[in-house]
């Protein structure tokens, strides 16, 4: 079943995408040393890495060409996954500041990468900002409006060529029902929750089911259980 999202325009997204790069800006200058360090909810990145690479999301294909012609060693990174790897590990050898100040440069700017769509940017933008804030038990606020924007825009291009970099869950067969925005997609068991839950869930963030309710929530948890 289709989604039942109205479709934003781009002054709204951009809006929201500039309203959460601000939110990660001041979370990431309160940041102590060792928290930079601390693991992220991206598997085996620490806050750094994730930090790292939120400062690539404005690389347009010629700044991909001149990228990757710095650090050739990305051409045989073998998958885009390994490359989107090794980039953030490049750019998390950078000093902290300019970490933050590369991230503040894109508030106000509608570059976004090639091929990716800028809902593809505000998704990007809000669920790192999460694989940060939440292994360190920072409450960063994910507005409904932006949560709702993100969460149609990935459940649509979940099973395209952007969908591989996230971790899939065994969404299909499922109802996923928004609470606080007029969203809805799937059918199924419902899984019924805050649009900012349900993002994590279909971008693979398992922790997300902890803020989730309805059937196929729990049902979902225990299909999903690890071994």
């Amino acid at each position: 079943m289709a989604s039942t999202a109205v479709k934003p325009d781009l002054d709204l997204i951009w809006s929201e995408v500039d309203d959460q790069r601000r939110r990660t800006v001041a979370m990431l200058e309160a940041l102590t040393d060792d928290q930079w360090d601390h693991p992220s909810l991206c598997d085996g990145w620490t806050v750094r890495h994730v930090a790292a690479h939120l400062t690539g999301q404005r690389m347009h294909l010629a700044d991909a060409v001149r990228f990757m012609a710095a650090h050739p060693s990305l051409l045989w990174a073998g998958s885009l996954n390994r490359m989107i790897d090794r980039s953030a590990r490049l750019q998390a050898a950078l000093p902290t500041g300019e970490i933050i100040d590369l991230i503040r440069a894109g508030i106000g700017s509608r570059r976004h990468n090639s091929f990716i769509a800028p809902a593809g940017s505000l998704s990007d933008t809000l669920v790192h900002a999460q694989d940060i804030a939440i292994p360190l038990g920072l409450d960063l606020e994910m507005r409904a409006t932006a949560a709702g924007i993100a969460v149609d825009h990935i459940w649509a291009t979940r099973h395209g060529w952007t969908g591989s970099v996230f971790r899939q869950l065994p969404l299909d067969g499922y109802r996923l029902v928004a609470t606080d925005v007029d969203w809805a997609a799937g059918s199924g068991p419902r899984i019924t929750g805050p649009a900012s839950a349900l993002l994590l869930l279909v971008t693979g963030r398992r922790i997300a089911l902890e803020r989730l309710e309805g059937d196929g929530a729990a049902q979902l948890k225990m299909q999903t259980q690890p071994a």
